[in-house]
Protein backbone atom coordinates (compact mmCIF):
# COMPACT_ATOMS: atom_id res chain seq x y z
CA UNK A 1 0.00 0.00 0.00
CA UNK A 2 1.65 3.36 -0.99
CA UNK A 3 1.21 6.77 0.79
CA UNK A 4 -0.60 8.22 -1.46
CA UNK A 5 -3.48 5.87 -1.86
CA UNK A 6 -4.55 7.02 1.69
CA UNK A 7 -6.81 8.92 3.11
CA UNK A 8 -5.63 12.04 5.64
CA UNK A 9 -6.47 9.95 8.30
CA UNK A 10 -4.71 7.37 7.32
CA UNK A 11 -1.61 8.61 6.58
CA UNK A 12 -1.57 10.69 9.71
CA UNK A 13 -1.91 7.35 11.43
CA UNK A 14 1.01 5.95 8.68
CA UNK A 15 3.38 8.42 9.10
CA UNK A 16 3.14 8.36 13.39
CA UNK A 17 3.33 4.10 13.34
CA UNK A 18 7.36 4.22 12.45
CA UNK A 19 8.05 6.61 14.69
CA UNK A 20 5.63 5.02 17.76
CA UNK A 21 3.59 8.11 18.01
CA UNK A 22 0.48 8.56 19.90
CA UNK A 23 -2.84 9.58 17.49
CA UNK A 24 -5.71 10.32 18.91
CA UNK A 25 -8.70 11.07 16.56
CA UNK A 26 -11.25 12.43 19.55
CA UNK A 27 -12.98 15.77 19.73
CA UNK A 28 -12.94 15.22 23.45
CA UNK A 29 -11.99 13.27 25.71
CA UNK A 30 -15.35 11.84 26.57
CA UNK A 31 -16.28 11.18 23.04
CA UNK A 32 -18.70 7.83 23.35
CA UNK A 33 -17.50 4.91 20.89
CA UNK A 34 -20.53 3.86 20.29
CA UNK A 35 -21.86 6.86 18.18
CA UNK A 36 -19.04 5.94 15.83
CA UNK A 37 -20.99 5.38 13.06
CA UNK A 38 -21.90 9.14 12.59
CA UNK A 39 -17.88 9.85 12.38
CA UNK A 40 -16.79 11.30 9.12
CA UNK A 41 -13.88 10.48 7.39
CA UNK A 42 -11.11 12.63 9.04
CA UNK A 43 -11.32 10.34 11.41
CA UNK A 44 -11.89 6.71 9.65
CA UNK A 45 -9.18 4.51 9.02
CA UNK A 46 -10.16 1.54 6.87
CA UNK A 47 -8.75 -1.92 8.60
CA UNK A 48 -6.81 -3.18 5.43
CA UNK A 49 -4.38 -0.07 5.79
CA UNK A 50 -3.96 -1.05 9.48
CA UNK A 51 -3.25 -4.53 8.56
CA UNK A 52 -0.90 -3.43 6.09
CA UNK A 53 1.00 -1.39 8.67
CA UNK A 54 1.25 -4.32 11.41
CA UNK A 55 2.50 -6.75 8.54
CA UNK A 56 4.92 -5.00 6.90
CA UNK A 57 5.00 -0.95 7.71
CA UNK A 58 7.50 1.96 7.19
CA UNK A 59 10.24 1.64 9.40
CA UNK A 60 12.22 5.14 10.61
CA UNK A 61 16.00 4.69 11.97
CA UNK A 62 16.04 5.04 15.61
CA UNK A 63 12.48 4.64 16.16
CA UNK A 64 10.53 1.64 17.65
CA UNK A 65 7.24 1.05 15.06
CA UNK A 66 4.10 1.24 17.16
CA UNK A 67 0.27 1.03 16.49
CA UNK A 68 -0.97 3.30 19.22
CA UNK A 69 -4.35 4.81 18.04
CA UNK A 70 -7.61 6.15 19.41
CA UNK A 71 -11.19 7.69 18.52
CA UNK A 72 -10.89 6.13 14.87
CA UNK A 73 -14.08 4.94 13.04
CA UNK A 74 -12.17 1.27 11.57
CA UNK A 75 -14.29 -0.05 8.53
CA UNK A 76 -14.06 -3.68 7.37
CA UNK A 77 -12.85 -6.83 8.87
CA UNK A 78 -9.21 -6.09 11.06
CA UNK A 79 -8.20 -9.72 9.53
CA UNK A 80 -5.05 -10.54 11.07
CA UNK A 81 -5.52 -14.42 11.84
CA UNK A 82 -1.94 -16.55 11.32
CA UNK A 83 -0.44 -13.09 11.30
CA UNK A 84 2.90 -12.39 12.85
CA UNK A 85 2.78 -8.79 14.32
CA UNK A 86 6.36 -8.03 15.99
CA UNK A 87 4.27 -4.51 17.52
CA UNK A 88 2.40 -3.53 19.90
CA UNK A 89 -1.06 -2.78 18.76
CA UNK A 90 -3.16 -0.37 20.61
CA UNK A 91 -6.84 0.65 19.22
CA UNK A 92 -8.39 2.66 22.28
CA UNK A 93 -11.78 4.01 22.35
CA UNK A 94 -12.71 3.23 18.37
CA UNK A 95 -15.18 1.74 16.85
CA UNK A 96 -14.81 -0.97 14.61
CA UNK A 97 -17.55 -1.49 12.00
CA UNK A 98 -16.98 -4.92 11.78
CA UNK A 99 -15.27 -8.15 14.56
CA UNK A 100 -11.30 -8.22 13.96
CA UNK A 101 -9.81 -11.83 13.72
CA UNK A 102 -6.80 -12.53 14.96
CA UNK A 103 -7.46 -16.18 15.55
CA UNK A 104 -4.07 -18.30 15.93
CA UNK A 105 -2.35 -15.07 15.29
CA UNK A 106 0.61 -14.18 17.16
CA UNK A 107 1.16 -10.76 18.73
CA UNK A 108 3.08 -9.08 21.22
CA UNK A 109 0.41 -6.81 22.74
CA UNK A 110 -3.40 -6.51 21.99
CA UNK A 111 -5.21 -3.39 23.99
CA UNK A 112 -8.81 -2.58 22.79
CA UNK A 113 -10.04 -0.71 25.27
CA UNK A 114 -13.16 1.55 25.72
CA UNK A 115 -13.43 0.20 22.17
CA UNK A 116 -17.39 -0.81 20.55
CA UNK A 117 -17.28 -3.77 18.72
CA UNK A 118 -19.72 -6.43 17.18
CA UNK A 119 -17.55 -8.77 18.79
CA UNK A 120 -13.91 -10.53 18.89
CA UNK A 121 -12.80 -13.51 16.92
CA UNK A 122 -9.17 -14.68 18.49
CA UNK A 123 -9.02 -18.12 19.33
CA UNK A 124 -5.89 -19.74 19.93
CA UNK A 125 -3.90 -16.57 19.47
CA UNK A 126 -1.13 -16.11 21.06
CA UNK A 127 -0.22 -12.81 22.94
CA UNK A 128 3.37 -12.54 24.57
CA UNK A 129 2.40 -9.63 26.67
CA UNK A 130 -0.56 -8.17 27.86
CA UNK A 131 -4.38 -8.47 26.28
CA UNK A 132 -6.55 -5.22 27.58
CA UNK A 133 -10.24 -4.64 26.90
CA UNK A 134 -10.56 -2.97 29.52
CA UNK A 135 -14.21 -1.21 29.81
CA UNK A 136 -14.67 -2.23 25.68
CA UNK A 137 -18.31 -3.10 25.02
CA UNK A 138 -18.86 -5.93 22.68
CA UNK A 139 -22.49 -6.89 21.26
CA UNK A 140 -21.52 -9.70 19.86
CA UNK A 141 -19.32 -13.21 21.11
CA UNK A 142 -15.68 -12.81 22.43
CA UNK A 143 -14.00 -15.77 21.72
CA UNK A 144 -10.62 -16.18 23.14
CA UNK A 145 -10.92 -19.85 23.93
CA UNK A 146 -7.17 -21.67 23.54
CA UNK A 147 -5.93 -18.01 24.19
CA UNK A 148 -1.97 -18.08 25.42
CA UNK A 149 -1.37 -15.03 26.83
CA UNK A 150 2.03 -14.22 28.65
CA UNK A 151 1.30 -11.84 30.87
CA UNK A 152 -2.33 -10.70 32.35
CA UNK A 153 -5.84 -10.81 30.77
CA UNK A 154 -7.66 -7.53 31.49
CA UNK A 155 -11.64 -7.66 30.90
CA UNK A 156 -12.69 -5.02 34.03
CA UNK A 157 -15.62 -2.77 33.08
CA UNK A 158 -16.13 -4.95 29.91
CA UNK A 159 -19.96 -5.32 28.54
CA UNK A 160 -20.87 -7.86 26.54
CA UNK A 161 -24.57 -8.12 25.12
CA UNK A 162 -25.47 -10.85 22.92
CA UNK A 163 -28.13 -12.17 23.56
CA UNK A 164 -28.83 -13.84 20.10
CA UNK A 165 -25.45 -15.71 20.35
CA UNK A 166 -25.13 -18.98 19.89
CA UNK A 167 -23.02 -20.69 22.48
CA UNK A 168 -21.11 -18.24 24.85
CA UNK A 169 -20.66 -15.16 24.68
CA UNK A 170 -17.45 -14.64 26.54
CA UNK A 171 -15.60 -18.00 25.26
CA UNK A 172 -12.31 -18.66 27.79
CA UNK A 173 -12.11 -22.13 27.78
CA UNK A 174 -8.48 -23.71 27.58
CA UNK A 175 -6.92 -20.35 27.72
CA UNK A 176 -3.91 -19.98 29.68
CA UNK A 177 -3.11 -16.77 31.03
CA UNK A 178 0.72 -15.89 32.60
CA UNK A 179 -0.37 -13.85 34.97
CA UNK A 180 -4.23 -12.50 36.43
CA UNK A 181 -7.41 -12.26 34.83
CA UNK A 182 -8.72 -9.12 36.06
CA UNK A 183 -12.45 -8.45 35.26
CA UNK A 184 -14.53 -6.60 37.74
CA UNK A 185 -17.66 -5.50 37.03
CA UNK A 186 -17.70 -7.36 33.94
CA UNK A 187 -21.08 -7.14 32.46
CA UNK A 188 -22.36 -10.25 30.46
CA UNK A 189 -25.58 -10.91 28.74
CA UNK A 190 -25.09 -14.64 28.29
CA UNK A 191 -22.74 -17.50 29.43
CA UNK A 192 -19.25 -17.31 30.40
CA UNK A 193 -16.97 -20.62 30.03
CA UNK A 194 -13.79 -21.08 31.18
CA UNK A 195 -13.57 -24.74 31.11
CA UNK A 196 -9.96 -26.26 31.80
CA UNK A 197 -8.72 -22.45 31.93
CA UNK A 198 -5.26 -21.84 33.72
CA UNK A 199 -4.66 -18.45 35.01
CA UNK A 200 -0.94 -18.24 36.92
CA UNK A 201 -2.64 -16.03 39.24
CA UNK A 202 -5.67 -14.48 40.46
CA UNK A 203 -9.02 -14.23 38.96
CA UNK A 204 -10.88 -11.26 39.78
CA UNK A 205 -14.90 -11.28 39.17
CA UNK A 206 -15.33 -8.54 41.66
CA UNK A 207 -18.79 -6.53 41.29
CA UNK A 208 -19.63 -8.63 38.14
CA UNK A 209 -22.55 -8.90 36.79
CA UNK A 210 -23.20 -12.67 34.75
CA UNK A 211 -26.49 -12.89 33.53
CA UNK A 212 -28.17 -16.39 31.77
CA UNK A 213 -31.20 -17.32 34.26
CA UNK A 214 -31.79 -20.25 32.05
CA UNK A 215 -28.57 -21.88 31.86
CA UNK A 216 -25.55 -21.74 33.40
CA UNK A 217 -23.57 -18.09 33.61
CA UNK A 218 -20.24 -19.61 34.60
CA UNK A 219 -18.69 -22.73 33.69
CA UNK A 220 -15.24 -23.21 35.01
CA UNK A 221 -15.18 -26.62 35.54
CA UNK A 222 -11.55 -27.68 35.54
CA UNK A 223 -10.45 -24.54 36.40
CA UNK A 224 -7.14 -24.19 37.65
CA UNK A 225 -6.22 -20.98 39.31
CA UNK A 226 -2.59 -20.29 40.85
CA UNK A 227 -3.91 -18.38 43.92
CA UNK A 228 -7.22 -17.16 44.14
CA UNK A 229 -10.78 -16.38 42.77
CA UNK A 230 -12.26 -13.03 43.79
CA UNK A 231 -15.98 -12.77 42.77
CA UNK A 232 -16.60 -9.84 46.05
CA UNK A 233 -20.35 -8.54 45.52
CA UNK A 234 -20.89 -11.20 42.14
CA UNK A 235 -24.40 -11.22 40.70
CA UNK A 236 -25.04 -14.42 39.17
CA UNK A 237 -28.71 -15.17 37.51
CA UNK A 238 -27.88 -18.58 36.62
CA UNK A 239 -25.28 -21.79 37.69
CA UNK A 240 -22.27 -20.99 38.97
CA UNK A 241 -20.20 -23.77 37.96
CA UNK A 242 -16.82 -24.66 39.89
CA UNK A 243 -16.69 -28.55 39.11
CA UNK A 244 -13.22 -29.99 39.63
CA UNK A 245 -11.44 -26.58 39.81
CA UNK A 246 -8.53 -26.41 41.46
CA UNK A 247 -7.96 -23.11 43.75
CA UNK A 248 -5.02 -23.25 46.23
CA UNK A 249 -6.35 -20.07 47.88
CA UNK A 250 -9.75 -18.47 48.21
CA UNK A 251 -13.01 -19.24 46.03
CA UNK A 252 -14.28 -15.22 47.68
CA UNK A 253 -18.23 -15.18 47.44
CA UNK A 254 -18.36 -12.98 49.85
CA UNK A 255 -22.01 -10.56 49.40
CA UNK A 256 -22.46 -12.11 46.15
CA UNK A 257 -26.09 -13.00 44.69
CA UNK A 258 -26.50 -15.81 43.48
CA UNK A 259 -29.49 -16.89 41.57
CA UNK A 260 -31.17 -19.89 39.46
CA UNK A 261 -34.72 -20.99 40.80
CA UNK A 262 -35.44 -24.32 40.14
CA UNK A 263 -32.03 -25.60 39.08
CA UNK A 264 -28.38 -25.23 40.65
CA UNK A 265 -27.59 -22.12 41.78
CA UNK A 266 -24.08 -23.21 42.64
CA UNK A 267 -21.76 -25.72 41.89
CA UNK A 268 -18.52 -27.07 43.71
CA UNK A 269 -18.18 -30.71 43.33
CA UNK A 270 -14.86 -32.69 43.46
CA UNK A 271 -13.15 -29.53 43.36
CA UNK A 272 -10.08 -28.64 45.60
CA UNK A 273 -10.35 -25.22 47.33
CA UNK A 274 -7.86 -23.93 49.99
CA UNK A 275 -11.12 -21.05 51.52
CA UNK A 276 -14.61 -21.01 49.96
CA UNK A 277 -16.33 -18.10 51.64
CA UNK A 278 -20.24 -17.66 51.24
CA UNK A 279 -21.49 -14.95 53.72
CA UNK A 280 -23.11 -11.93 53.55
CA UNK A 281 -25.63 -12.16 50.89
CA UNK A 282 -29.00 -12.59 50.13
CA UNK A 283 -29.99 -16.39 50.89
CA UNK A 284 -28.96 -18.34 47.82
CA UNK A 285 -32.22 -18.94 45.23
CA UNK A 286 -31.32 -22.15 43.80
CA UNK A 287 -29.52 -25.33 45.39
CA UNK A 288 -26.08 -25.91 46.40
CA UNK A 289 -24.11 -28.73 45.49
CA UNK A 290 -20.76 -29.58 47.27
CA UNK A 291 -20.56 -33.01 46.80
CA UNK A 292 -16.84 -34.56 47.09
CA UNK A 293 -15.35 -31.26 47.59
CA UNK A 294 -11.90 -30.63 49.38
CA UNK A 295 -11.69 -27.57 51.43
CA UNK A 296 -9.28 -26.36 53.60
CA UNK A 297 -11.99 -23.73 55.12
CA UNK A 298 -15.64 -23.31 54.86
CA UNK A 299 -16.70 -19.89 55.66
CA UNK A 300 -20.50 -20.13 55.04
CA UNK A 301 -23.18 -18.07 56.72
CA UNK A 302 -26.38 -20.15 57.61
CA UNK A 303 -28.92 -17.05 56.35
CA UNK A 304 -27.32 -18.30 52.90
CA UNK A 305 -27.92 -21.89 52.89
CA UNK A 306 -30.70 -22.30 50.48
CA UNK A 307 -33.60 -25.00 50.72
CA UNK A 308 -31.70 -27.42 49.21
CA UNK A 309 -28.19 -28.37 49.45
CA UNK A 310 -26.03 -31.63 48.47
CA UNK A 311 -23.23 -32.44 50.90
CA UNK A 312 -22.50 -35.51 50.68
CA UNK A 313 -18.52 -36.72 50.99
CA UNK A 314 -17.69 -33.02 51.18
CA UNK A 315 -14.73 -32.43 53.98
CA UNK A 316 -13.31 -29.16 55.29
CA UNK A 317 -10.93 -28.74 58.34
CA UNK A 318 -12.73 -25.92 59.61
CA UNK A 319 -16.23 -24.23 59.37
CA UNK A 320 -16.34 -20.36 60.19
CA UNK A 321 -17.90 -18.59 62.03
CA UNK A 322 -18.50 -20.14 64.70
CA UNK A 323 -22.44 -20.88 65.15
CA UNK A 324 -24.62 -22.67 67.69
CA UNK A 325 -25.49 -26.28 66.46
CA UNK A 326 -29.02 -25.87 66.07
CA UNK A 327 -28.08 -23.74 62.90
CA UNK A 328 -26.02 -25.45 61.25
CA UNK A 329 -27.82 -28.38 61.74
CA UNK A 330 -31.14 -27.03 59.94
CA UNK A 331 -28.50 -26.87 56.69
CA UNK A 332 -27.71 -31.00 57.60
CA UNK A 333 -31.41 -31.31 57.53
CA UNK A 334 -32.33 -29.67 54.18
CA UNK A 335 -29.81 -32.53 52.19
CA UNK A 336 -31.54 -33.14 49.20
CA UNK A 337 -29.72 -37.19 49.29
CA UNK A 338 -31.30 -37.77 52.77
CA UNK A 339 -29.55 -39.25 55.49
CA UNK A 340 -25.99 -38.67 55.25
CA UNK A 341 -23.77 -39.72 58.12
CA UNK A 342 -20.79 -38.61 56.79
CA UNK A 343 -21.88 -34.75 56.94
CA UNK A 344 -23.03 -35.53 60.51
CA UNK A 345 -18.97 -36.74 61.45
CA UNK A 346 -17.53 -33.69 59.40
CA UNK A 347 -19.52 -30.93 61.41
CA UNK A 348 -18.87 -32.62 64.71
CA UNK A 349 -15.48 -32.96 63.79
CA UNK A 350 -15.34 -29.29 63.06
CA UNK A 351 -17.15 -28.55 66.55
CA UNK A 352 -14.27 -30.94 68.05
CA UNK A 353 -11.54 -28.57 66.71
CA UNK A 354 -12.47 -25.66 68.21
CA UNK A 355 -13.20 -27.37 71.57
CA UNK A 356 -17.33 -26.70 71.51
CA UNK A 357 -17.59 -30.28 72.88
CA UNK A 358 -21.20 -29.45 73.58
CA UNK A 359 -22.17 -28.49 70.05
CA UNK A 360 -20.49 -31.73 68.91
CA UNK A 361 -22.50 -34.14 70.84
CA UNK A 362 -25.60 -32.20 69.89
CA UNK A 363 -24.85 -33.25 66.24
CA UNK A 364 -24.12 -36.50 67.27
CA UNK A 365 -27.65 -36.81 68.79
CA UNK A 366 -29.22 -35.32 65.99
CA UNK A 367 -27.65 -37.77 63.58
CA UNK A 368 -28.86 -40.56 65.69
CA UNK A 369 -32.23 -38.98 65.59
CA UNK A 370 -32.40 -38.71 62.11
CA UNK A 371 -31.23 -41.89 61.35
CA UNK A 372 -33.49 -43.62 63.36
CA UNK A 373 -36.14 -42.60 60.63
CA UNK A 374 -34.77 -44.86 58.21
CA UNK A 375 -35.07 -47.73 60.31
CA UNK A 376 -37.69 -50.53 60.84
CA UNK A 377 -40.68 -49.87 63.36
CA UNK A 378 -39.50 -52.32 65.99
CA UNK A 379 -35.58 -50.65 65.83
CA UNK A 380 -37.55 -47.44 66.01
CA UNK A 381 -39.07 -47.94 68.68
CA UNK A 382 -36.20 -49.05 70.72
CA UNK A 383 -34.44 -46.16 69.36
CA UNK A 384 -37.13 -43.62 71.01
CA UNK A 385 -36.46 -45.55 74.46
CA UNK A 386 -33.04 -45.24 74.05
CA UNK A 387 -33.71 -41.17 73.56
CA UNK A 388 -36.25 -40.77 75.90
CA UNK A 389 -34.38 -42.61 78.39
CA UNK A 390 -30.82 -40.89 78.31
CA UNK A 391 -30.65 -39.31 74.99
CA UNK A 392 -28.74 -42.37 73.69
CA UNK A 393 -26.04 -41.40 76.04
CA UNK A 394 -25.84 -37.65 75.56
CA UNK A 395 -27.92 -37.05 78.32
CA UNK A 396 -27.10 -39.33 81.17
CA UNK A 397 -28.73 -37.22 83.63
CA UNK A 398 -31.95 -37.86 82.21
CA UNK A 399 -31.38 -41.89 83.59
CA UNK A 400 -31.27 -40.45 87.58
CA UNK A 401 -34.45 -38.19 87.06
CA UNK A 402 -36.45 -41.53 85.35
CA UNK A 403 -34.84 -43.54 88.46
CA UNK A 404 -35.55 -41.12 91.10
CA UNK A 405 -39.33 -40.63 89.44
CA UNK A 406 -39.98 -44.14 89.50
CA UNK A 407 -38.58 -45.09 93.26
CA UNK A 408 -40.67 -41.61 94.17
CA UNK A 409 -44.02 -43.76 92.87
CA UNK A 410 -42.95 -47.26 94.09
CA UNK A 411 -42.11 -45.43 97.65
CA UNK A 412 -45.41 -43.73 97.80
CA UNK A 413 -47.63 -46.51 96.57
CA UNK A 414 -46.00 -49.57 98.90
CA UNK A 415 -45.38 -47.31 101.68
CA UNK A 416 -49.51 -46.79 101.76
CA UNK A 417 -49.97 -50.93 101.04
CA UNK A 418 -47.24 -52.38 102.29
CA UNK A 419 -47.44 -55.98 101.07
CA UNK A 420 -47.57 -58.90 102.90
CA UNK A 421 -44.67 -60.89 104.26
CA UNK A 422 -44.06 -64.26 102.47
CA UNK A 423 -42.38 -65.66 106.18
CA UNK A 424 -43.74 -63.36 108.27
CA UNK A 425 -41.14 -64.99 111.27
CA UNK A 426 -38.35 -64.45 109.10
CA UNK A 427 -39.03 -62.08 106.86
CA UNK A 428 -36.54 -58.08 107.06
CA UNK A 429 -38.31 -54.79 108.36
CA UNK A 430 -40.33 -53.76 105.25
CA UNK A 431 -39.15 -50.73 103.50
CA UNK A 432 -40.72 -48.86 100.69
CA UNK A 433 -38.09 -47.33 99.20
CA UNK A 434 -35.56 -50.47 99.14
CA UNK A 435 -38.78 -52.59 97.96
CA UNK A 436 -38.77 -50.15 95.05
CA UNK A 437 -35.43 -50.15 94.33
CA UNK A 438 -35.20 -54.04 94.33
CA UNK A 439 -37.65 -54.35 91.39
CA UNK A 440 -35.73 -50.89 90.00
CA UNK A 441 -32.26 -52.75 89.72
CA UNK A 442 -31.84 -55.76 87.92
CA UNK A 443 -28.62 -56.98 89.45
CA UNK A 444 -28.54 -55.24 92.96
CA UNK A 445 -30.85 -57.13 95.93
CA UNK A 446 -31.63 -55.47 99.12
CA UNK A 447 -33.45 -58.31 100.34
CA UNK A 448 -36.77 -57.19 100.00
CA UNK A 449 -38.47 -58.36 97.00
CA UNK A 450 -38.11 -62.07 97.77
CA UNK A 451 -39.31 -61.64 101.27
CA UNK A 452 -43.20 -59.74 100.50
CA UNK A 453 -45.27 -60.13 97.87
CA UNK A 454 -48.08 -57.50 96.78
CA UNK A 455 -51.54 -58.53 95.64
CA UNK A 456 -54.01 -57.37 93.07
CA UNK A 457 -53.05 -53.68 90.81
CA UNK A 458 -49.65 -53.60 93.25
CA UNK A 459 -48.73 -56.30 91.88
CA UNK A 460 -48.99 -55.24 88.36
CA UNK A 461 -47.25 -52.03 89.91
CA UNK A 462 -44.32 -54.12 90.68
CA UNK A 463 -44.20 -56.05 87.27
CA UNK A 464 -43.99 -53.11 85.55
CA UNK A 465 -41.15 -51.26 87.82
CA UNK A 466 -39.66 -54.26 87.17
CA UNK A 467 -40.05 -53.85 83.47
CA UNK A 468 -39.02 -50.16 83.66
CA UNK A 469 -35.68 -51.30 85.44
CA UNK A 470 -34.70 -53.53 82.82
CA UNK A 471 -35.53 -51.10 79.72
CA UNK A 472 -33.99 -48.06 82.18
CA UNK A 473 -30.86 -50.53 82.70
CA UNK A 474 -30.93 -51.92 78.65
CA UNK A 475 -30.59 -47.69 77.49
CA UNK A 476 -28.39 -46.90 79.51
CA UNK A 477 -25.92 -49.48 79.10
CA UNK A 478 -26.69 -49.07 75.08
CA UNK A 479 -26.25 -45.42 75.37
CA UNK A 480 -22.60 -44.88 77.50
CA UNK A 481 -21.15 -48.24 75.13
CA UNK A 482 -22.19 -45.85 72.33
CA UNK A 483 -20.66 -43.03 74.20
CA UNK A 484 -17.61 -44.58 75.30
CA UNK A 485 -17.15 -45.93 71.71
CA UNK A 486 -17.06 -42.43 70.14
CA UNK A 487 -14.31 -41.09 72.49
Amino acid sequence: MEINELTPAEARVWRAFARGEYVDFRAAPDDDPADGASWGPERTVRAAVLRALLLDGPRDSGGIPLLDLAGARITGALALQYATVEHPVRLRHCHFEETPRCYAARLRELNLSESVLPGLVSHAVRVDGMLRMTRARCGGTVRLDGAEIGRSLYLEGVEIDAPDAEGPVLQLNQTVVGADLWAPGLRTRGSVRLTGASVTGTVNLKDAELTAPDGTVLDAQHLVVGSSVTATCLTARGTLDFRGARVPGTLELAHARLSRPGGTALRATSCVIGELWLFGGGRIEGALRLRRARLDSLSLDPAMVPDEVYLNDLTYTALVPHHPAALRLAMLARDGDGYVPHSYEQLTAAYRRIGDDDAARLVQLAKLRRHRRTLRWYARLWGHLQDLAVGYGFRPLRAGAWLLSLLAAGSVAYGLHQPRALKPAESPEFSPVFYTLDLLLPIISFGQETAFAPAGPYQWLGYALVLMGWILASTVIAGVTRAVSRQ
